[in-house]
């Protein structure tokens, strides 16, 4: 039995991103887990792991989808029942709160894009709302991945934009510098990866101040992720790039034009063909 005392926080999805998140929580809150694949979840330390799925949602006040977006549309048909009072919170690329709406009904929808690094606690997270959510959502939310690493609060329209940046740029970091000796990698990153990345961040939308922001976390973070994982950037490419995602299309555009502005054009673009609205 799924038994809470203090605020409850459900995470459906127990993958690198849920894993990562219940790791961050688990000492600020209660935390309760489900996975379709019961290994993953078994001899956890300060995380309960729920048998069946409408139980965990019944007893958690907020509920986190870290689960692929091509597998939203049964999980959301599974949980639309019960979630009365119950705030829903996604980081699943491309899914907007108006599909999660239109599917749930008036449900209190808080729309989040971590990235990798959430994984060290340096993520680099923007998060928007759902029409039906409050500012104190919202608040709630960000304090929640405030645990996780820095927090922005945007309007939705620069979701896909963020995800470009943040979520994207590590891949195009790990590509640039892969052949590049280690103790150049600073030196290189203010040097040229930095300034470009930020301009790319200003083509797309952001404030001169938040693009150099983006920027700057999104690179450092990248490095101290490479650092605490002691692999290679190409490994860590690899992991943050799947096929026919938004890191893919953008290290194509990479790869043909050499410039972060249009890799992260790129990226946008098949971000926004990848949404569900």
């Amino acid at each position: 039995m799924f038994n809470f005392l203090r605020k409850k926080i459900g995470i459906i999805g127990f993958g690198n991103m849920g894993s990562a998140i219940a790791e961050g929580l688990k000492d600020k809150y209660v935390v309760g887990v489900f996975d379709k694949d019961k290994n993953k979840i078994t001899a956890l330390k300060g995380i309960t792991a729920a048998g069946i799925l409408v139980d965990l949602v019944k007893q958690s006040e907020a509920i986190i989808l870290a689960i692929k977006p091509q597998d939203f549309e049964p999980l959301l048909a599974e949980i639309k029942n019960n979630l009365q009072d119950k705030l829903v919170i996604s980081i699943a690329v491309g899914i907007t709160t108006e599909y999660m709406q239109r599917v749930l009904g008036q449900v209190r929808v808080v729309r989040v894009m971590p990235n990798l690094a959430a994984m060290v606690g340096k993520s680099t997270t923007s998060i928007c709302k759902g029409v039906f959510a409050t500012s104190a959502d919202l608040k709630f939310a960000a304090r929640l991945f405030k645990y996780l690493g820095t927090v922005f609060i945007l309007p939705e329209e620069m979701m896909d934009a963020a995800t470009a940046i943040a979520g994207s740029g590590p891949g195009f970091w790990c590509d640039l510098v892969k052949d590049k000796p280690k103790n150049e990698w600073e030196k290189y990153s203010r040097q040229y990866f930095i300034p470009e990345l930020s301009l790319a961040a200003e083509n797309l939308g952001f404030s001169k101040k938040k693009a150099r922001l983006f920027a700057e976390l999104t690179t450092s973070a990248t490095l101290v992720t490479v650092e605490a994982w002691g692999i290679t950037p190409e490994a860590l490419k690899d992991k943050i790039t799947s096929k026919g995602g938004t890191t893919q299309a953008g290290l194509d555009a990479l790869h043909k034009t050499g410039s972060l502005t249009e890799a992260a054009k790129a990226a946008v673009l098949r971000s926004k063909e990848l949404s569900k609205k």
